[in-house]
């Protein structure tokens, strides 16, 4: 699991979690009828915007970012490097026999290995990242949505609750009380908008900036080996992806 994800929710939590338990009881923070509102609201409304299958696909998507490692930038340069060295050692049929986790990264080198013209490895790219950036916004506007909805729908529970209370204005002494039952819901949604779901969709567009990088360095570097680049010259072109304070230093092979 990503590191920084998981230190952010349960730092997340524990505070919230924390200033509950500090602040008094717990109970007066459970609501199940506020819950139903928030929660049932916002996947009812989720489900009107979009698609059934949409919302699981994203909600798979945001699985898999934030339990599977993201490939760093530095990791595809060098990847690109190794390939380099091995068209210009055995020639660019050897490129087929390359085998890759990377879908995109095996598609180009049977390109490459059946000498594809720069042109159709652009177009080919260029499309994978079209497509890439699609899939992702979709899955983004889904949380983006969900964390529109849920404070709409903790606002809608709040005018619930206060239509109740003043309904109830005879008897004073429920007044605080149903206040701060008619507060919950507010504060459910906006619990969940700014420590699930915004997060989750900041996160989602954190990965889909780094895995456009690793596609234009897969780009750039096909680009360069099918040129036939000396693999320091495709080292200089694709080190520019990353910061200067991070890019790894080339070891220049004796043989």
């Amino acid at each position: 699991m990503d590191f920084a994800s998981l230190l952010g929710i349960i730092s997340g939590v524990a505070l919230i979690v924390s200033a509950i338990f500090i602040g008094g009881s717990a109970d007066v923070f459970v609501n199940v009828p506020g819950m139903m509102i928030v929660f049932g609201g916002t996947v009812a409304a989720t489900l009107l915007t979009f698609q059934f299958r949409d919302v699981l696909n994203a909600f798979h998507g945001a699985f898999i970012v934030f339990t599977r490692d993201k490939t760093n930038p530095q990791e595809m340069i060098d990847t690109m490097l190794e390939l380099s060295r091995v068209s210009h050692r055995h020639g660019l049929l050897k490129l087929a026999d390359v085998n890759s986790p990377s879908h995109v990264l095996k598609r180009v080198c049977n390109l490459l290995a059946e000498a594809a013209s720069e042109q159709v490895i652009r177009n080919t790219l260029q499309n994978e990242i079209d497509s890439l950036v699609a899939r992702h916004h979709a899955t983004q506007d889904v949380f983006r949505k969900m964390g529109t909805f849920a404070p709409a729908f903790g606002m809608l529970g709040t005018l619930i609750g206060l239509i109740q209370m003043l309904s109830e204005l005879r008897n004073p002494d429920t007044i605080g009380p149903a206040m701060a039952v008619a507060l919950l819901t507010t504060f459910y949604g906006s619990l969940l908008s700014t420590v699930v779901f915004l997060p989750i969709a900041g996160k989602l567009k954190a990965r889909t900036v780094q895995e456009v990088t690793n596609l234009e360095i897969i780009r750039e570097g096909c680009i360069g080996i099918l040129t036939n680049d000396h693999y320091m010259h495709v080292y200089e072109q694709l080190s520019s992806y990353i910061p200067e304070a991070k890019r790894k230093p080339l070891k220049v092979s004796s043989k």
